[in-house]
């Protein structure tokens, strides 16, 4: 029985990695659409309409498969501790991803790409080191990978010496708030339905996000409609498909790996931009990109089992 759970637990880790192997790759590939609208509207303005799309699409979807139970006779109301739950973690995660979007697209302005890929990495060694905090233990071969993951990073997103501008500071605090994102969703996506978090967590992204548009700049309809395609396409899936994924992947994979496995978002744009933009990546970033990929794999490690026969 102690086996059959144990590799019933690996396959769920696998599954999960997976999940949240794709919505790497669909962030990493979604690089250039994202910068291709913010040359049409601000970045508070391409949140606010991104993520309002992308609730419509999340919120669509769990609507459709509530039909679908209830066509089966599987629809299950929610309860009161569960419908706060949902509000709640709604509120926390769409508040952190607002906040980490925000800083990202403003930050990316003021510094390299480079820069702005590895600091905003730097999660990987906020999320176990707060998680210690919050009293998760972490393997050493996951601090070993996250070692390995952060040098892979550094060579694949640098190109000269780390100064902290001002640029560098927004997206260095990016990087905090997308640690306080996932460790968000670690708690709440296993308490709640992950569609319907996803679909709350946008439509608050998208709300505060509005608020700073009609504060801070001056959006117009053509500038919009300019950016419609590249918007459409990150709402669609760099927000709505891949953070649902992320939310149902880390249900399967503790956030340390989980933190891991999303940094590839950087290599799965370094090769876009080698197919798309035909920028062929150097010696040095094919070895970051090694590197992580060396990273993911030790972190997939298994702890040692006991011995003792009881278990």
């Amino acid at each position: 029985m102690h086996n059959s759970n144990l590799h019933q637990s690996r396959g769920r880790s696998v599954t999960g990695t997976l999940l949240l192997l794709l919505a790497a790759f669909i962030w990493g590939t979604a690089f250039v659409a994202q910068s291709v609208g913010m040359e049409h509207v601000g970045p508070f303005t391409f949140n606010a309409v991104r993520s309002l799309v992308a609730a419509a699409a999340t919120g669509g979807a769990s609507f459709l498969f509530m039909l679908i139970q209830k066509k089966r006779g599987t629809y299950r109301r929610m309860e009161k501790q569960e419908l706060y739950l949902l509000l709640l973690g709604g509120l926390v995660c769409g508040t952190a991803l607002c906040i980490a979007s925000s800083l990202q697209q403003i930050g990316i302005q003021y510094t390299t790409v480079g820069k702005s890929g590895f600091l905003t990495a730097l999660y990987i060694i906020e999320v176990p080191i707060t998680g210690c905090f919050l009293k998760k233990r972490v393997g050493l071969p996951v601090w070993i990978a996250v070692a390995i993951a952060t040098a892979g990073m550094y060579l694949l997103c640098m190109s000269d010496g780390l100064v902290l501008a001002k640029g560098d500071l927004l997206v260095f605090l990016c990087s905090i708030a997308f640690t306080g994102h996932i460790l968000a969703v670690d708690y709440f996506a296993s308490r709640v339905d992950p569609l319907r978090l996803s679909a709350l967590q946008f439509l608050v992204t998208g709300l505060i996000s509005s608020v700073l548009m009609g504060t801070l700049e001056t959006p117009s309809v053509d500038g919009i409609l300019s950016a419609a395609f590249p918007i459409l396409y990150t709402a669609l899936f760099s927000s709505g498909i891949a953070y649902t994924l992320q939310i149902v992947g880390q249900k399967m994979v503790q956030p340390t790996l989980a933190s891991l496995v999303m940094s590839l978002e950087s290599v799965f744009s370094l090769l876009a931009g080698a197919v798309i933009l035909t920028e062929i990546p150097s010696a040095r970033e094919g070895i970051g990109a090694v590197l992580i990929f060396l990273a993911i794999l030790l972190a997939q490690i298994p702890p040692r089992q006991s011995a003792n026969p009881e278990q």
